[in-house]
């Protein structure tokens, strides 16, 4: 996915097996089937009683989107207007009121809502981005192994596993985690950085183009023309792997990586973002509420 300033299928209930040790002592408030082909978290929703709707999850977006065909049919109330800002340039996006979410039973009513109004003429995939104001509601369990997602209440959340908590920190209210990771190289340099979460990019890992250069990982790296598209456009990049990405204690081997041939998809100062390909590997539980990601192996 794409950075922000205000960046912005079926349900079944999937069970723990008699084997499964908890990790966590808390009960969640709703299991969700996702599908995750594409590269993409999807989670089925109703919003204002519409059935059969699809969301991308996206740690990426401060403000949950819906697709620009959507508000009418949902008598959602227009109430302003937001600049989108991304990768290569900047959206004007109407913002409404209204939207009533129903996500597994639970109930998530955003303040407002935006609408991306390029994206009434592209094919729909999608009807909209769930964003960072349910996973600052919510604890928000993502397990790829069982393709589920799960809710928990934070004042009720108490983590008992054996997984890498990982402090996240937030440059502004609504904005995109930010944690600190380790690139380590073939000649045993470690280099440490500030990524961004995102969990709506396809990519393992993208890189700006400051940190490549500082660092010089294009040297030894053997990479082939690529490209980055998203709100604004596109990012001509080099498509390549990283020899290894570490978080805390976690280790992963050659992750697909996007290093930005100009530019940059994260503000001044961070290093990339961190993105589905590397997410996937791992059960990712986002506590916002206590400044935490946590990394299980499945």
């Amino acid at each position: 996915m794409n950075r922000a300033v205000l960046k912005i299928i079926a349900a079944v209930a999937v069970g723990a097996t008699a084997f499964d040790a908890p990790a966590q002592t808390s009960a969640p408030l709703a299991r969700i089937a996702i599908n995750t082909s594409r590269d993409r978290i999807m989670v089925p929703a109703s919003v204002n009683g519409s059935n059969g709707l699809s969301f991308m999850l996206d740690t990426g977006f401060s403000m949950t989107m819906v697709h620009p065909d959507l508000p009418e049919q949902m008598k959602l109330r227009r109430v302003g207007e937001i600049t989108v800002v991304g990768i290569a340039g900047e959206e004007k996006a109407p913002t409404y009121e209204g939207a009533g979410f129903d996500i597994g039973g639970v109930k998530y009513e955003p303040r407002r809502v935006g609408a991306l109004t390029s994206d009434a003429g592209r094919r729909r995939r999608r009807d909209g981005i769930i964003g960072s104001g349910l996973f600052r509601q919510f604890v928000v369990e993502i397990d790829f192994a069982r393709k589920q997602l799960l809710l928990y209440t934070p004042t009720n959340f108490t983590y008992a596993g054996k997984g890498e908590i990982v402090p996240i920190r937030f440059r502004r209210r609504g904005t995109t985690p930010i944690i600190t990771a380790t690139v380590n190289t073939t000649n045993g340099t470690a280099i440490r950085g500030e990524f961004e979460i995102d969990s709506g990019c396809d990519s393992g890992v993208c890189l700006g183009h400051d940190f490549i250069a500082t660092n010089k990982l294009l040297d030894d790296s053997e990479t082939r023309a690529g490209g980055k598209f998203g709100v604004g456009g596109g990012a001509q990049t080099r498509s390549g792997h990283l020899p290894q990405l570490q978080i805390g204690a976690m280790k992963i081997d050659k992750p697909d990586t996007d290093f930005f041939v100009e530019g940059s998809p994260v503000d001044g100062g961070l290093a990339g973002h961190i993105g589905f390909g590397v997410l996937k590997h791992f059960k990712v539980i986002f506590d916002y509420s206590r400044q935490q990601m946590i990394l299980e192996k499945p």
